[in-house]
């Protein structure tokens, strides 16, 4: 059964509404080109109305008890666990991963809502001895006010609640840009807000383009933070802009990322993971293996293994349980993987499997596992970030060179190593280079407890997911309670010689 295709609209101040431009844009599956449903064409004035109605739930919301913002929060977890099945129906049918991959999206976006209800009755902050008597000292945390949140397509409903969820549950309030790819399930996610009983203007959705929503978001004097997942290319202009008014720029940008697999690996195991971590959600993902360092004296055996495996993945409509790999997002998506696929030939790579279009009557954008054999570590297939159902193998000659070859690309997100030895994968927990390191898994599956994001041009510090997550939309107030009923001098020689 299809989703059907309806006329959609913004949230904004509590209210449904058009767009002042009256224009729409469609949303369709990727799988086969079905129409999903129309949305606004939002334009800067539109954007204004939802940065205002933030702006001024602000002031209310942000006095709003911490566990009474929790409550919310846990109705809108517990309202996301019980529409799962629809969700993840939706967003096969939007995004176009499998069922099994849009099912933990959406457990994901589950999680991290418990999760983050739960810090309503945490948010530490400290209390320390301070240096005079009849003294208290300590700090706490306080929300920075409008925060605009701006998501891919790659992940529906688990980046938005990494945003949203910390975002509302420390008191700041929210302009929420979903990618034009993926809108519906971003709609459907503020239906539940609004069903849970969010105050009005506290989370406001407007669709529309990057360049005048995003746009109008990175300039807006009252929007405080702006957390944005996607390109570097983008990410670096929106810090640029960000910069003019003195933004909380968070960042979460691209990854090239590697598994390493050492000659004393369980090469079985090995291959299990680099598929999953390569293929799944057809590459799309910026935690994605899209280099295999691999010991060259297990080089061929783990090169068989792969190509072996690859070539029994299903390709096809996520909606068929029987299905391994759906279709990638947009043409554009499917013409750049092409196009490295050009490169990687033309650079004097091996193509092992793969490396087309999928079509055998399917009509989305489908391409066929590719494995580039035999590529070279300085190659641009090896060093620039794909984001299609691609992986590189690159021979190495020991641990050393392994780790090199890891941490040449200007990337760090998340890294992976497949060996028995317990003195080499302490010694890639220590020096990879990136944010997550894995020991004998792939380099996908990070868990919402946990710190999630990486070093170098991967993103600009801050974290998501864990209590990291606190640090971006908080800042700190040191606070000093001087109950000796007399003037004492802080930073004075008072002490006693």
């Amino acid at each position: 059964m299809a989703v059907a295709a309806n006329t959609y609209r913004n949230y904004i101040d509590g209210a449904w509404v058009d767009s002042e431009s009256g224009e729409q844009f469609e949303d369709t599956n990727p799988a086969t080109g079905d129409l999903i449903g129309s949305f606004p064409r939002s334009t800067t004035a539109d954007t204004d109305r939802a940065v205002a109605a933030a702006h001024q739930a602000y002031a209310s919301w942000r006095l709003y008890p911490a566990p009474k913002r929790a409550e919310i929060l846990f109705k809108v977890a517990e309202l996301l666990r019980d529409r799962k099945p629809e969700l993840t129906r939706t967003m096969t049918q939007e995004m176009g991963k499998v069922l099994t991959e849009a099912g933990g999206d959406v457990q994901e976006g589950i999680d991290m809502t418990y999760y983050m209800a739960g810090e309503g009755r945490r948010m530490f902050g400290q209390t320390v001895p301070a240096e005079m008597p009849d003294k208290f000292a300590m700090s706490v945390r306080q929300p920075l006010g409008v925060v605009a949140v701006i998501t891919p397509f790659n992940f529906p409903m688990a980046i938005p609640t990494w945003k949203l969820m910390p975002a509302l549950v420390t008191g700041n309030t929210a302009v929420f840009k979903p990618s034009g790819d993926v809108p519906l399930l971003a709609e459907m996610l503020v239906q539940i807000f609004e069903e849970a009983g969010l105050p009005k203007g506290v989370v406001n959705i407007v669709h529309g383009g990057g360049a005048t929503v995003g746009q109008r978001l990175l300039e807006h004097p009252d929007v405080k933070i702006v957390t944005f997942t996607g390109s570097k290319e983008t990410g670096i202009h929106v810090a640029r802009t960000g910069a003019d008014t003195l933004k909380r720029i968070h960042l979460e940008l691209g990854g090239k990322n590697a598994i390493i697999v050492m000659d004393d690996a369980d090469l079985d195991n090995a291959a299990d993971g680099i598929l999953w971590s390569a293929f799944g959600t057809s590459g799309q993902r910026c935690t994605a293996a899209s280099r295999v360092v691999v010991h060259e004296r297990v080089y061929d055996g783990l090169a068989a293994r792969l190509v072996e495996r690859a070539e029994a993945l299903r390709i096809g409509n996520g909606l068929d349980p029987e299905v391994d790999v759906g279709p990638l997002i947009n043409q554009a998506a499917l013409d750049k993987v092409d196009r490295y696929t050009g490169i990687a030939r033309d650079e004097g790579a091996e193509i092992l499997t793969g490396g087309e279009h999928y079509t055998n009557g399917e009509k989305g954008f489908f391409y066929r596992p590719t494995i580039y054999g035999r590529v070279e570590r300085d190659m641009r297939v090896a060093t620039e970030e794909i984001f299609g159902p691609a992986t590189a193998l690159i021979p190495c000659r020991d641990l050393d060179d392994a780790i090199a070859i890891s941490n040449r690309v200007e990337y760090g997100l998340s890294s992976a190593i497949y060996t028995d030895d317990v003195n080499a994968a302490f010694r890639a927990i220590r020096d990879l280079d990136t944010g997550i390191t894995y020991i004998n898994a792939g380099t996908i599956g990070a868990e919402i407890q946990l710190p999630f994001g990486g070093t170098k041009y991967t993103g600009n510090g801050h974290r998501e997911a864990g209590t990291a997550a606190l640090d971006t939309y908080t800042e700190w107030k040191a606070v000093y309670v001087d109950y000796s009923g007399k003037l004492q001098r802080a930073q004075i020689d008072n002490q006693p010689s």
